[in-house]
């Protein structure tokens, strides 16, 4: 009887062990994929982010005359932020995602 309940314990310490496994692989091809989506945007205008994201929720003035746009969403009560830099001649060169997939 003990054999049985120690053998239970093992095959359910396994399957949880597993099933983190598989949220935390889930989590990173999301965040690969959420990567590969703001990659595209590189160079790109402001005004083709403007049109596709509309306004931001923030603009933030960095000191190298760049600027952040800021864009906030929720999903699931968690709160996504991502932040794209423009630099003065209107062009993205860069960006951040938190919490977005």
């Amino acid at each position: 009887m003990i054999k049985i309940k120690i053998f239970f314990l093992i095959t359910i310490f396994f399957f949880f062990l597993n099933s983190c496994q598989s949220v935390t692989k889930k989590i990173d091809e999301k965040a690969a994929q959420e990567e590969r989506e703001l990659t595209k945007w590189l160079n790109k205008n402001e005004s083709d982010l403007k049109i596709s994201y509309g306004q931001p929720d923030k603009i933030e003035f960095l000191n190298s005359r760049n600027r952040n746009y800021v864009y906030i969403s929720k999903k699931f009560k968690i709160k996504c932020e991502r932040k794209f830099e423009v630099n003065p001649d209107n062009k993205i060169i860069g960006f951040t995602s938190k919490n977005c997939f």
